[in-house]
């Protein structure tokens, strides 16, 4: 009967409670993050995470992730599943919290050209841009993250759970990266709508508009 009531309640949170973007989630929006992770449809925690990625498709832009607050304790809850510990108690999505506090992330990955030189990822950045105001919001940090060979996820579909640098094993050439941008909350608009521009040194590669009224 639980499991019954858990398959009703969950679609119920993707479609009736997504709201503006959550600085500090309560406990109640904690509680529904932790359902929505711990959900054995997987087709239904595909629909939550659709809204957070944004397809670029312009090489080397892959495509960029927002991880809220509320998406980064569902992805906490998530990752402690698939190594099959699935007792996610609130105060495991506080600790969750407490590691970035109110801050958004932007995960943009790339994919390099095979025969690419590199020896270390480009100097890829990204800042947010209001649509309202001319002012230019940059990140309170940055990192740089390569990876050699295949971008592993389940299902085929890679979710932004914080990874360690992959090595290569010998003459493997670097074919892409993860650029994980740290923001601070207290500096965006909840309801606001902002531009991702990622740049390299100082190059503009792409702008992309997200709506944060439209993500938790």
């Amino acid at each position: 009967m639980a499991r019954g009531i858990l398959r009703i309640i969950v679609p119920a949170l993707i479609t009736t409670t997504l709201v503006a973007y959550e600085r500090a989630p309560d406990l109640r929006s904690i509680d529904e993050a932790v359902a929505l992770g711990q959900s054995r449809d997987e087709a239904v925690r595909r629909r939550f995470h659709q809204p957070y990625r944004i397809n670029i498709g312009r090489p080397p832009l892959d495509y960029i992730d927002l991880v809220t607050p509320f998406r980064r304790v569902e992805l906490a809850v998530e990752e402690r599943a698939r190594l099959g510990d699935r007792l996610f108690r609130q105060r495991d999505a506080l600790t969750a919290l407490a590691e970035h506090g109110d801050d958004l992330q932007i995960f943009v990955e790339l994919s390099f050209h095979p025969q690419n030189t590199y020896v270390g990822v480009p100097p890829y950045i990204a800042a947010l841009v209001p649509l309202d105001v001319p002012a230019r919001i940059e990140p309170r940090g940055q990192q740089r993250i390569p990876r050699f060979g295949q971008r592993l996820g389940s299902g085929g579909t890679p979710l932004p759970y914080p990874i360690a640098p992959s090595l290569p094993s010998g003459g493997e050439p670097l074919t892409g990266a993860t650029v994980i941008v740290t923001f601070d909350g207290q500096q965006l608009d909840p309801d606001a709508m902002y531009e991702v521009v990622v740049e390299e040194s100082r190059k503009e590669l792409s702008r992309t508009r997200i709506d944060l009224a439209k993500l938790r």
